[in-house]
């Protein structure tokens, strides 16, 4: 008995493959899964929106090339940047050429695949657990992983399931959300945490100046403030137990990543600020030249620590990437740089209003990406991150609001 599976359901596969990949944390083996997809999704016909975001990354890539040529820097690490900064290029085209063939799923498929993903989380962490007794905030989060954006989104689908016009059961509907909602909250990420209140207030559309909008933010930060304030009158403690070693983190966050001047004698201040170090330390070496703030350093080109530190599973002292995606484009390609990737979080805002239902809710979701894309590169390198998906899902969601509007406006000509 020969079995046939729809063309549709390999499309399907291939997503939840290029969204999971990811999520192991090993780049030489997403950048070839993703580039391989893109091969076979390849499209003869992309649209402006599409390409104007293409168009932003590969001017920074192109930017960086350009600078090298007066540079001769170590050929692994002109390839190993071209290799990341590539990165997000794959994953909007990607993105864009997966929704083409699978059109009618795309909301389903993003919940069944984060549904895929949280129950492989929860799995991770109960081997954790019992296996290796994992009994820690620290531990957990070493065995389960840091954070996953991507479950985060899905989230928001399900919690607004009607708007999306999500053909799910209640009772399916609910397993997601419990499931996807326990795995993302296990992550204990507090991008993930600020991740979700700022795409629940857009789907609320609270982004949109209006009274009821600046009040509702208002009590937001006012929350958001008293909550802080209240963590800094408990003083957690580094590495204390349970949730207080996660209370730490929120304590230290509004100074980790801003910070200017760090003692490096002081371990304690060096590790809870070390992304400020790196900030610091790229804008002293860039600083040196002028063309370099205007055009960056070029592909290749690497930061001196001053010191070897070991960093993921290796004792380095030159790095060429970066935590903060604004610092490592700074490097790379300088303020044009910079200023091209603000651009591109720029078009993210950039919607055009619809009378179509899905389509405002995509625009709202859009919306509320851009503000978090802010926090995003910043904080853990937004598109350019190892494990970072948001580029497939956001080339995915910009091919969707096109071919909506596109059969709306076939379906009015029909009717007339």
């Amino acid at each position: 008995m020969k079995i046939l599976i729809h063309k549709n359901v390999w499309y399907q596969l291939l997503f939840a493959l290029c969204v999971a990949v990811p999520y192991l944390n090993i780049y030489e083996l997403t950048f070839v899964v993703w580039s391989v997809a893109a091969a076979v999704t390849v499209r003869t016909r992309y649209s402006v929106a599409i390409l104007k975001q293409v168009a932003c990354f590969a001017a920074i890539l192109f930017i960086g090339l350009v600078v090298l040529c007066f540079h001769d820097y170590v050929k692994y690490y002109i390839f190993r940047d071209i290799a990341y900064i590539v990165k997000p290029v794959i994953g909007l085209l990607l993105g864009y050429q997966l929704c083409k063939s699978t059109f009618k799923n795309v909301f389903e498929m993003i919940c069944n695949t984060a549904m895929f993903i949280a129950i492989g989380h929860i799995l991770l962490l109960v081997t954790a657990v019992i296996v290796n007794r994992a009994y820690t905030l620290n531990d957990l989060r070493l065995y389960g992983g840091y954070f996953s954006d991507f479950e985060v989104y899905a989230l928001i689908i399900l919690i607004f399931n009607q708007k999306f016009e999500l053909d799910f059961s209640a009772r399916k509907r609910n397993w997601f959300l419990v499931i996807v909602g326990f795995s993302a909250f296990m992550y204990l990420a507090r991008t993930n945490f600020i991740q979700f209140v700022i795409l629940f207030l857009a789907m609320k559309g609270y982004f949109r100046i209006t009274p009821k909008a600046v009040t509702v933010i208002a009590s937001v930060a006012l929350l958001g403030i008293i909550g802080y304030s209240t963590i800094l009158y408990i003083n957690p403690k580094r590495n204390g137990p349970g949730m207080e070693a996660f209370l730490y983190k929120i304590k230290v966050a509004p100074i980790e990543p801003f910070k200017t001047k760090i003692n490096r004698e002081d371990w304690r201040d060096f590790n809870d600020n070390y992304r400020s170090y790196e900030n610091i330390m790229t804008i002293r070496e860039v600083s040196q030249s002028p063309s370099a703030v205007l055009f960056g350093k070029g592909i290749g080109s690497k930061i001196d620590l001053k010191q070897e530190l070991l960093l993921g599973d290796m004792k380095l002292r030159f790095i060429s990437i970066l935590h903060n995606g604004f610092m490592t484009v700074y490097l790379k390609s300088g303020l044009l740089g910079v200023s091209i990737l603000i651009y591109s979080i720029y078009l993210l805002f950039k919607t055009t209003r619809s009378e179509i239902p899905i389509v405002r809710q995509i625009n709202y979701l859009m919306v509320g990406s851009g503000v978090f894309m802010i926090i995003s590169y910043w904080v853990f390198m937004g598109y350019y991150l190892i494990a970072d998906t948001k580029a497939l899902l956001f080339g995915l969601l910009i091919c969707y609001r096109e071919m909506v509007v596109k059969h709306h406006k076939y379906a009015a000509i029909e009717n007339d």
